[in-house]
Formats: C-alpha cells, sequence, structure tokens
C-alpha cells in the first residue's frame, strides 16, 4: 500500500507494485505474514495532528509505504546479522509493514514461539510493549491493587487488563457496550460501559489508572485517584495528539501526591521476548478484533482513526 501525499487513507492508499527493499546493515528482509494497525499509522497516513509532520515530511511522507509492526519469515539477512537466518520466523516492529516484503532491525525482531500464530503475534509488538512498561515499568503495579483501564476494549486497554491481572491486581475496565464481553473474557475484574456509566463518577479509588482515550477531563479523572495512586494519560484528542493533555498531566504532578506519569513506549526486544513467553504460557491472549487484506489496508486504518475498532485490526497480505 503505497502513498504519496498525505490525506484520508481511503484517498491516498494504492494497492501497486513496487521494488522489494534490501537490507542494510544489521537488517533482515521480513516477508509478512500479517501486521497490525496502531493510531501512529494513522498520524503518518494522514499528516495530522500536523506535529507528526516534524519525523515523517513536512508537505509530503518520506516513508511511502506504511506500517510498523510485523510478523513474518526473514527471507535474507544483510551485513553483520548474526542472530536470525532465513527461514526463522519473527515478529517486532519494522518500516514498512503494509507490504509483502518489509526490512526490520535485527534488534527489533524477536522469534515468533511455533504455538503463536502470525496475526496474533502482528497485534503484539507497539500495543503490546506499551502495554507492558505503562503497567510493570511505570506503574509498577503489584498484588492487592486496583487498576482502573479506560479504553480496555482496544489494543493497548486489552493488554493491560490482562497484565495487571497477571501482576495480582484487581483490574476494572472501562469500554463501551460492544466490549464488555471481550474485556470480561480478558480477565477484567469489573467492567463499566461508558455509554451507560460515567466511571469519574464512582467512589471506588484507584491506585493505577490507565488513561488510553482521554474522553475526561483530566481533574475529574483524577477525583477516582488514590490520594497516592499514578494516572498514565496514554493518548489525546485535537490537534496536538494528547500533547496538550501531557503537559497539563506534568504540571498537575507538581502540585500533588499523586503521581502524573507520562511515558513515551521503547522498542525492546526484551519485552518482545517477555510477551512472547506469556502468550505461550496462556497468560496473555493477544486482542485481535478483525482481519483484513492487503487490499482493504485503508479501511481498517479509517476504523481506527474513527475511534471504533475493537482489539486489535491485523492485515494479512
Amino acid at each position: 500500500m503505497v502513498q504519496d501525499v498525505y490525506g484520508d487513507p481511503r484517498d491516498v492508499l494504492r494497492l501497486r507494485d513496487a521494488d522489494p527493499p534490501a537490507p542494510g546493515e544489521r537488517q533482515v528482509l521480513v516477508r509478512v505474514a500479517a501486521t497490525s494497525v496502531n493510531p501512529a499509522d494513522v498520524y503518518f497516513v494522514t499528516g495530522v495532528p500536523r506535529l507528526v509532520r516534524l519525523g515523517t515530511g513536512l508537505r509530503r511522507p518520506r516513508r511511502r509505504i506504511p506500517g510498523g509492526d510485523v510478523a513474518g519469515v526473514v527471507e535474507a539477512a544483510g551485513p553483520g546479522v548474526t542472530r536470525l537466518r532465513p527461514g526463522d520466523a519473527v515478529f517486532g516492529r519494522c518500516t514498512g509493514a503494509f507490504a509483502e516484503l518489509a526490512v526490520a532491525a535485527e534488534d527489533d525482531l524477536a522469534a515468533k514461539p511455533e504455538a503463536m500464530t502470525f496475526p496474533d503475534a502482528a497485534a503484539v509488538p507497539l500495543a503490546g510493549t506499551t502495554a507492558l512498561q505503562a503497567i510493570r515499568d511505570v506503574a509498577r503495579v503489584r498484588a492487592g491493587q486496583r487498576v482502573l483501564v479506560v479504553g480496555a476494549g482496544g489494543g493497548i486497554g486489552g493488554f493491560a487488563v490482562q497484565l495487571a491481572r497477571h501482576f495480582g491486581a484487581e483490574v476494572t475496565g472501562v469500554c463501551g457496550t460492544g466490549s464488555v464481553q471481550r474485556v470480561r473474557a480478558l480477565g477484567a475484574d469489573h467492567v463499566i460501559d461508558h455509554t451507560r456509566e460515567d466511571f469519574t463518577a464512582g467512589d471506588t479509588r484507584y491506585d493505577v489508572i490507565l488513561d488510553n482515550v482521554a474522553a475526561r477531563p483530566l481533574p475529574r479523572v483524577r477525583r477516582v485517584l488514590a490520594p497516592a495512586g499514578v494516572l498514565i494519560p496514554n493518548s489525546g484528542r485535537g490537534r496536538l495528539a494528547g500533547l496538550d493533555r501531557i503537559v497539563a498531566a506534568r504540571l498537575t504532578g507538581l502540585f500533588t501526591r499523586q503521581r502524573m506519569a507520562t511515558f513515551v513506549a521503547r522498542d525492546r526486544r526484551d519485552d518482545l521476548v517477555t510477551l512472547a513467553g506469556l502468550v505461550e504460557a496462556g497468560a496473555l491472549i493477544p486482542p485481535v478484533g478483525a482481519t483484513y487484506p492487503l487490499a482493504d489496508a485503508a479501511a481498517a486504518l479509517a476504523e481506527v482513526a474513527a475511534g471504533h475498532a475493537r482489539g486489535k485490526l491485523v492485515i494479512v497480505p
């Protein structure tokens, strides 16, 4: 799927033949078996918010093929590659995953367990590592804590619910009506349907809140945070893509015992290995919502952009 300009995915993405990419130093060529859609992919295709263009190209996209999550088989190895070889099944992060072939750094890939399907593996990289770093590293969730996951029906939220339960927390998930059963099946102890109940109006106080939606004002969300609790504002709306909410959270954190924990997820191979182990052990189920053929990638992006996606949307070439 190739784009030459920014815009609505349904207008600017086209399925075309292209020359295969060549792996460089310590890179491998991956035959893509599956990829998945993240909000970041929507930003890169639409160029909105315009802040993203500082890194993707001011007037037109520098990278013509979108997609960062990948699961597939190593086709060829570039110079300096020592850990991977052709034929290895892998998953992780790459560039240009909305294609049959993509290039990835060796250090950004992990071995795919045999028991994990390619679509499941493709759902893990960005959403899974973001949830893991938020729950384990930033919030340091431990047994007995109360954790609230807002946007539990999405990709990051679906992983976060399971990971918080894995670390022994009592988990409440907030989602839409259509995701209630899914979130409950992922292990949430309590589920709040945001179309019927305002979670900020309840009496329960949470030790950790991971807010993936930002539909409620920050002061309202803080109302249900324990006095020494941790709030992670992981999303935002509008032209600044949540930057304004992050700044507000950091400023608020200067004047309260409550910790406003903003962070940027990092690509870490060790985290991919950890997540793969949890999947293999049956402790984690990648929350795949729907699968699209590559030709319908624009529709999948539009679904994520509209905020209607349930779970992770996966694309199969």
